[in-house]
Parts: structure tokens; sequence; C-alpha cells
């Protein structure tokens, strides 16, 4: 047993994530090259890919750190014409771990999601999820399409809270334009899992989340759609990354950084 506080070891199961993920975002851009298009990502190279992340990553560590990046557009541009845009990758990501772990535990930083956590576990989480999902966009160019489930490394434990973050940070907030032409309610329920999400949509209000815990189906309430399956093919779908694409869902929910 883990006689950790529950939230270190969260912490560093998101730091693991974050670095295997960078690991596998490298290794399949090597092996897919720079100049290979993205099939979940239209119109990226896999150049545009690594520049992407690497400038996240530096964005990020500079929040962390107390150094915002002053145009993170700017440098994505300026990443585009590294000559060793790999390198530069690694090192990117190699500070932004430093950076996590040289932060105080009571880290004061911005944080940008609706239920948020402390800002040094929003920091880890947000990387982790960005730089995973993101790796499997290089998988995706080495493969010449979207991967399967068996064909990532993602655990079942890291995709539940990649869904979490997603449901309950991302998509309530304003920004994301979600306005069905009626009220609307969507669960999203993981197999095997004791949590599900109930998202409550309308064309004026917020999308209003609610996390179920050990709930039977009973407790849901009225339900209009219904997401089920195994946690990683929920958490690669609600991405738009997964194999079946879920076309009311991409439709309806546009996941955006501002």
């Amino acid at each position: 047993m883990d006689a950790r506080h529950p939230v270190d070891s969260h912490l560093d199961a998101l730091g693991d994530g974050l670095g295997r993920a960078a690991t596998v975002l490298r290794a399949n851009a090597m092996a897919a090259g720079l100049d290979a298009t993205v099939p979940t990502c239209p119109g990226w190279t896999v150049r545009h890919l690594v520049a992407h992340v690497g400038m996240a990553h530096r964005w990020a560590a500079g929040h962390v750190s107390g150094s915002p990046i002053d145009s993170p557009e700017a440098l994505e541009v300026a990443a585009m014409a590294e000559p060793d845009l790999l390198g530069w990758f690694d090192a990117g990501a190699t500070a932004l771990l430093q950076a996590l772990v040289d932060a105080p535990d009571d880290l004061t930083a911005f944080v940008f999601l609706k239920n948020a956590p402390a800002p040094k576990v929003f920091w880890t989480r947000r990387q982790c999820h960005e730089t995973t999902i993101h790796a499997v966009d290089a998988l995706a160019a080495r493969l010449g399409r979207p991967p399967a489930r068996e064909e990532t490394w993602i655990s079942t434990e890291l995709a539940l809270d990649g869904l979490d973050e997603l449901l309950r940070g991302f998509v309530p907030r304003r920004s994301q334009g979600i306005h069905p032409p009626e009220e609307t309610v969507v669960l999203v329920r993981p197999d095997d899992s004791p949590i599900a999400w109930r998202l409550g949509m309308g064309p004026d209000h917020p999308v209003e989340v609610t996390q179920v815990e050990g709930a039977s189906s009973a407790a849901y309430g009225t339900i209009d759609r219904e997401l089920a399956g195994h946690p990683v093919d929920l958490y690669l779908q609600l991405w738009n990354r997964g194999t079946e694409v879920i076309p009311w869902w991409r439709d309806l929910v546009t996941i955006t950084w501002k």
C-alpha cells in the first residue's frame, strides 16, 4: 500500500505520464519523419506537432517558474525553423519536468480550467494529458491512421483522469461555445468504473457537469445520449482521436485553449 498522501501519489503518476508521453512522442516523430502528415490533426505535419508541443512545454514551465513567455505563438513559429527540432523538444520537456519537480507544493500560478486542482497538480496534469494526446498524434503519423487502444501505452487510470479533466475542466468553460438547440443531457460512463459524468447542456447556459460515483443507472436521471466503453477508447474518442468517430460529439464539443 502506498503510504504517501493521495495527492502526492497522483502527482507522481502524472509526472511519470508526462515523461513517458514525451518519450513516445519523440520516438514516433523520429520514426515518421518531420515532414510526415498527421492524420489526427488535418493540415499538420509532424514538424508542426513537435513545434506545438515544445512550445506548450515551455509555456507551462514559464508559468510554473514564474517567468511566463510573452509570445508563445511566436515561439512556436520560430521552432519550425529549428535545425534540430527533436533536440529542442527534448530540452523543453526536460526543463518542464525539472520546473515541476522544483515547484513548491503551495505554488501560486495561473490556471485556466474549471474545477482546477492546485497549480502544481494542475500544470503537471495539463501537460501530462496535452503531451499524451499529441503523442497519440505522433503515433498516428507513424501508422498513417488513428491508433487503436491496444496500440497505445495509455493506462486505464490515466484515461479516467484525462476524462475527468476534459469533462469537468474544459467542457464547462463558456469559451467552448457549446450551445445545443435544445436541452440535452449526456452521460459519459466508462466500463468497470465507479465514476460517471452527467453533462447538462442547453442553448442559454454553460454545461453543467455532475460527477456521479458508485450509482446505479437510476441515479443518472433522464439521459438523452450516452457514451460508454473502455476508458481509453472514451479518452481517445472524446478528444477526437479514436478509430471510431462520434460525429455528434465532434460537432457539439470543440475544445479550445482559450
